[in-house]
């Protein structure tokens, strides 16, 4: 009898430690969340690299719809439909190589640099909040962002799913303001293909007006040079989002002898 006692005590001691144990295996969340269990064994940090920035400014494709990642700047806004993300995606990685964290004040946008920072706005009851992009997302029509489960229960459009609102670009590397150095990375200048050259003045905007509108988004446009003490005509195509997007045109444009230039 005594013997048994003993076993069960000495079984029950073990199962404490092990429970106690596992329980204190915390996953520290940043972005303003709180601590949650997880098989993460670490805090993330942001994710901010030029390399990372390279990557997700390509276009892409999804369900057969080919995005362009652009430039924005400071104050400009949008309006839309925003929706959440939560629980199935938990843990899963970003778009820019983070883990997603639903605890955090983040978000999934089509087109927006990663590490923009952004007012949202609900627009049916006027809360506000600031949330940072690390996503891509989300691929439904008339929808602009997607928030964190966190960041959807501060303007409290849990329980409908969606809400319309307005986001206003308010930073960039998850640095709110227009300091020195934080548009760097995602600002990344005004691309153009050159697809022709001409010494005739008459002849270069003969075949820039061929080209005025090319797929709805690009047009073409002259400019005016020297080579060699002589006049020179550059037609330009022009409306570029981003050096990547430049890129992929030009391998597929069939322009004999076309090339990149940053106006």
């Amino acid at each position: 009898m005594l013997f048994r006692m003993y076993i069960r005590s000495l079984i029950f001691i073990i199962a404490l430690l092990v429970f106690s144990g596992c329980s204190s295996r915390q996953y520290v969340y940043s972005g303003g969340g709180s601590s949650k269990s997880s098989s993460h064994k670490s805090t993330e940090e942001i994710k901010n690299s030029k390399n990372m920035h390279r990557a997700t400014m390509r276009p892409y494709t999804v369900l057969g719809k080919k995005y362009y990642p652009t430039k924005v700047s400071i104050n400009d806004s949008f309006s839309g439909i925003a929706s959440w993300y939560g629980p199935n995606f938990h843990n899963k990685l970003t778009s820019n190589g983070e883990y997603y964290n639903m605890h955090a004040m983040t978000a999934a946008h089509k087109t927006l640099p990663m590490n923009t920072m952004l007012r949202v706005t609900n627009l049916e009851n006027g809360t506000k909040i600031v949330v940072r992009i690390n996503d891509r997302g989300p691929f439904v029509k008339s929808r602009i962002i997607d928030l964190s489960n966190q960041a959807a229960h501060r303007i409290d459009m849990v329980k409908k799913g969606t809400a319309p609102v307005r986001i206003e670009v308010i930073g960039f590397n998850g640095v709110i303001g227009n300091s020195a150095g934080s548009t760097q990375s995602v600002v990344l200048g005004n691309y153009a293909v050159q697809i022709g050259a001409f010494r005739n003045k008459v002849g270069a905007y003969i075949y820039a007006k061929r080209y005025k509108q090319v797929e709805g988004r690009y047009s073409s446009k002259v400019v005016v040079g020297q080579k060699d003490g002589v006049a020179l005509y550059r037609v330009y195509l022009t409306g570029f989002k981003s050096e990547a997007e430049a890129r992929e045109y030009k391998s597929s444009d069939g322009f004999s002898g076309s090339f990149i230039v940053r106006e």
